[in-house]
C-alpha cells in the first residue's frame, strides 16, 4: 500500500514538473534588458562621375550596387539600417538646384532586403556631389534613440557645392554631442578627395578607406555595418565648467566634451578614503593647426592647490594628444575619516593654435578618461614604490653588482697578498 502511495505522488510530481515546462513563459519573463538598436545609414555618391568604367572592368555604380546586394544580405538583425543618396535625381546644369539634390532612398529602421535592393537596382549616375547636405540629411535621419549611430560615405569625388564646406558640416555635427560617427570611402579618390574625406572622418571619430575594387568596398562596408553592431563603449558627452566651482560632477566612465583653442576646462570627481582616481585626456586635431602644442591634465583640491598633474607636448606629427595621471588618496584612519569624501578638481588645458584662415569653431574634440580602482595599500603593490612592475628587477640587479664588487675586490686584494708574498 505504501509502495503504491509513493508510486503515485511520483507520477503525479512528473506531471506537474512536465506541465510546467510545457507551459508557455509569459512575454519578456526570463528576457535581459533590450538593449537600444544600432542605427546605420548608407550614403551614397550617384553623381555623373560614377559611370567611369575603371572599378573591375565595370562603372564604379556597378560596382557600388553588387557591394550593397551583398551588404544588405549580411546585415544584422537588430542593426535599423537607412539609404541615402546625393546626385541622384537632378540631370540640369543649375547648381543651386544640383547642390539640394540629396534625398533618402530607403527609411531607417528594421530592413526588408527585397525592397531595399529594388530601391538600390533604380539608381543611375546623375548630377552633382553635394556631400555637405547630404550629411546634414543622414544626420537628420538618424535622429532619436539611445543606439549608436554610424553614416557610411561612398564617394568617388570632392564636395561640389561649396562654400558649404563638408568637414565643418561633420565638426558641427560632432559638436552636438550625439555621438554619432562617420565613415568615408572613397572610389578610387585623388588627393583633393583624399584630404576632405579624412577630415569629415576625422572630425567625428571615424574611419577613412581607400577602395580600388568591388571586394575592398564590399568588405569594408560590412565591417562597418558590423562595428555598429558591437559598439566597444558609447562615451558620455558632458560640458566642463569655467572653474571648478559649478563644473559637472563625473564619475567612471568615458566622456567627450569640445574644447576652444587654448581653452580651460573643469570637471569635478569625488574620490573616497582608499581609493585611487586615474584619469587620462586625449585632444585631436581635427583641423589645420599650428606645430609646438600641448595638453594639460592637472588635479587640485576645490581650495586650489595641486595635486598632481600630467602634461605632454606635441610638434605637428600627431594629429592626437594625450596625457594622463594618478592619485591614490590615504586609506582612513578612523571610522570618522572612512565617509570623508574628497572632491577633486581636474582642469584640461590645451595650447593649441592655428593660422588665420581656420575656423576655430567648434573646438577641439576632447575625450576624457576617469576610473576609481582600490589604491595601494602596502609593499606588495608595485605602483606603492613609484616603480612600475619593473622593481624587482631593479633590486636584483643591484644586489648582484654588490656582491660582484665584493667577489671582485677580494680577489684582488688576494692576488695583491701573493704578489708581495712572492
Amino acid at each position: 500500500m505504501i509502495t503504491r502511495k509513493r508510486l503515485a505522488a511520483g507520477v503525479c510530481g512528473l506531471l506537474a514538473a512536465m506541465t510546467l515546462a510545457l507551459a508557455p513563459t509569459p512575454a519578456g519573463a526570463d528576457e535581459p534588458d533590450a538593449k537600444p538598436s544600432p542605427k546605420v545609414e548608407l550614403t551614397l555618391d550617384v553623381s555623373g562621375s560614377m559611370r567611369a568604367r575603371d572599378i573591375d572592368g565595370q562603372s564604379r555604380m556597378a560596382a557600388a550596387k553588387q557591394a550593397f546586394n551583398e551588404v544588405l544580405d549580411a546585415v544584422p538583425d537588430e542593426v535599423q539600417l537607412g539609404i541615402r543618396t546625393l546626385g541622384a535625381n537632378y540631370h540640369g546644369e543649375d547648381r543651386k538646384v544640383g547642390c539640394k539634390d540629396t534625398r533618402q532612398l530607403y527609411p531607417v529602421g528594421p530592413l526588408n532586403r527585397t525592397e531595399a535592393k529594388t530601391a538600390v537596382a533604380t539608381l543611375s549616375p546623375t548630377g552633382w556631389t553635394p556631400i555637405g547636405p547630404a550629411l546634414l540629411g543622414a544626420a537628420d535621419d538618424l535622429k532619436g534613440g539611445d543606439g549608436s549611430r554610424r553614416i557610411v560615405l561612398i564617394t568617388d569625388g570632392e564636395d561640389t557645392c561649396a562654400p558649404l564646406d563638408p568637414c565643418q558640416v561633420a565638426r558641427d555635427i560632432a559638436a552636438k554631442g550625439i555621438h554619432l560617427t562617420v565613415d568615408t570611402l572613397g572610389l578610387l579618390p585623388d588627393a583633393k578627395t583624399r584630404n576632405q574625406l579624412s577630415c569629415i572622418a576625422e572630425a567625428t571619430g571615424g574611419t577613412y578607406t581607400s577602395v580600388q575594387h568591388t571586394k575592398e568596398l564590399r568588405d569594408r562596408v560590412h565591417q562597418l555595418v558590423d562595428r555598429a553592431a558591437r559598439p566597444v563603449v558609447t562615451p558620455v558627452a558632458t560640458e566642463g565648467g569655467r572653474q571648478c566651482t559649478g563644473a559637472p560632477q563625473l564619475k567612471p566612465g568615458l566622456y567627450t566634451d569640445r574644447e576652444k583653442f587654448a581653452e580651460h576646462r573643469w570637471y569635478r570627481v569625488d574620490v573616497r578614503p582608499g581609493q585611487e582616481l586615474r584619469a587620462s585626456v586625449s585632444l585631436a586635431a581635427d583641423r589645420a593647426v599650428n606645430n609646438d602644442y600641448g595638453v594639460l591634465l592637472r588635479a587640485s583640491t576645490v581650495h586650489g592647490r595641486e595635486i598632481v598633474r600630467g602634461a605632454e607636448a606635441g610638434d605637428g606629427r600627431t594629429d592626437v594628444i594625450s596625457s594622463g595621471l594618478r592619485y591614490p588618496k590615504a586609506p582612513a584612519s578612523s571610522d570618522d575619516d572612512a565617509s570623508a569624501t574628497e572632491t577633486v578638481c581636474l582642469q584640461v588645458s590645451n595650447s593649441f593654435s592655428a593660422p588665420a584662415s581656420v575656423k576655430t569653431d567648434p573646438g577641439l574634440p576632447v575625450e576624457l578618461t576617469v576610473d576609481l580602482v582600490d589604491g595601494p595599500d602596502g609593499a606588495s603593490d608595485a605602483a606603492f614604490f613609484g616603480l612600475g612592475h619593473g622593481w624587482w628587477l631593479l633590486i636584483s640587479l643591484a644586489l648582484t653588482g654588490l656582491i660582484a664588487g665584493l667577489v671582485w675586490g677580494w680577489i684582488s686584494r688576494w692576488r695583491v697578498t701573493v704578489w708581495r708574498t712572492n
